[in-house]
């Protein structure tokens, strides 16, 4: 099952950040961390709600100072990756966290960009960028954001939205996001995590994204749902942090089957795995064991997530994957 080739849609690059690259990164740069080692550090990430993580994130990303150390995080993300049958990456990052710290967003595209480029031939995963915009953030310093990355967009392929989602509904960023599409960029956005099953419904609407990430709670919504199911739009969902974050009790609890039953396109991803307890495959394991997904249900959510992938421009390379997938032989 680690093995089984699939690509990620839903992973911030920042949430790949792991206590001893953590404290590596912060010697180099003269950063103190309040944890006495990595031990410590790893025992503080058990989290009351999405904001109480949000705390933590945006706490550590601290360490990351220079284009070597966006270049190392995301070359240590791409080789876990790789072990984990991950073939194609679309990767999250968030600038507004790092220009606030007055770490410029060049910095941040360009280390990123370097670790990407040679991703293929180093680990045989093929990639995309995706640029976030902070949701509890101002609208205006989403627009501000988009333009300092203008010298930068041959090196992104679309815009998402992210960080707490409660009281930031996304019509907030329409006008960022017509913006964005002006560029030719694609859009996405979180939806549905700890916001309402209208937050989807708007940003389908009104941001006009083709992929919702996590969108959960669409299960409240039977008419969203039919919606979802008959338009094939893809749900970037991740359990493993649905549970940590206390959007569901348990993963024996996640409605993961009864959304694949109902015929929605979900993908399997981590979000942020060095926090969550599991990188992508160790998802689709945990969901294996948890819901008894069984092995064909588990191909088709590997065959989902290269179809909801952004490779229009390269039909070849998604039959090819796909061809991968359906040959695969399991353990």
């Amino acid at each position: 099952m680690h093995h089984l080739p699939k690509a990620e849609l839903h992973l911030h690059i920042e949430g790949t950040l792991e206590p001893e690259l953590a404290f590596a990164l912060a010697e180099r740069n003269g950063v103190r961390l309040p944890y006495a080692d990595t031990e410590e550090l790893r025992a503080a990430y058990r989290f009351e709600d999405l904001q109480s993580f949000l705390d933590l994130y945006y706490a550590l990303m601290a360490v990351l100072r220079t284009e070597r150390d966006f270049e190392e995080l995301a070359d240590a993300y791409l080789a876990r990756a790789a072990t984990q049958g991950v073939r194609h990456a679309e990767i999250f990052f968030d600038p507004q966290a790092h220009t606030a710290r007055g770490v410029p967003i060049g910095t941040v595209v360009e280390g990123l960009g370097r670790a990407l480029e040679r991703s293929e031939e180093r680990h045989g995963i093929s990639t995309q960028l995706i640029m976030c915009f902070l949701r509890d953030q101002s609208a205006e310093s989403a627009m501000e954001t988009l333009e300092s990355a203008k010298p930068y967009l041959h090196r992104i392929s679309a815009v998402g939205l992210d960080s707490a989602e409660a009281g930031h509904p996304p019509v907030k960023f329409r006008e960022v996001y017509e913006a964005a599409g002006a560029l030719g960029l694609r859009k996405v956005a979180h939806a549905g995590e700890e916001g309402p099953a209208a937050y989807i419904r708007e940003s389908l609407d009104v941001l006009g994204v083709e992929r919702i990430d996590h969108g959960l709670r669409c299960m409240e919504d039977p008419e969203l749902v039919e919606r979802l199911v008959a338009e094939r739009v893809p749900l970037t969902l991740c359990p493993l942090s649905n549970v940590r974050l206390r959007a569901i009790d348990t993963l024996e609890r996640h409605p993961l089957r009864e959304m694949m039953a109902a015929g929605l396109l979900c993908t399997v991803n981590s979000d942020d795995p060095a926090y969550f307890g599991g990188y992508v495959a160790d998802t689709f394991h945990a969901v294996h064991e948890a819901l008894g997904l069984d092995r064909e249900q588990l191909r088709t959510l590997a065959r989902n997530s290269f179809e909801a992938a952004f490779l229009d421009h390269d039909e070849e390379r998604r039959a090819r994957y796909l061809a991968e997938v359906e040959a695969y032989v399991f353990d």
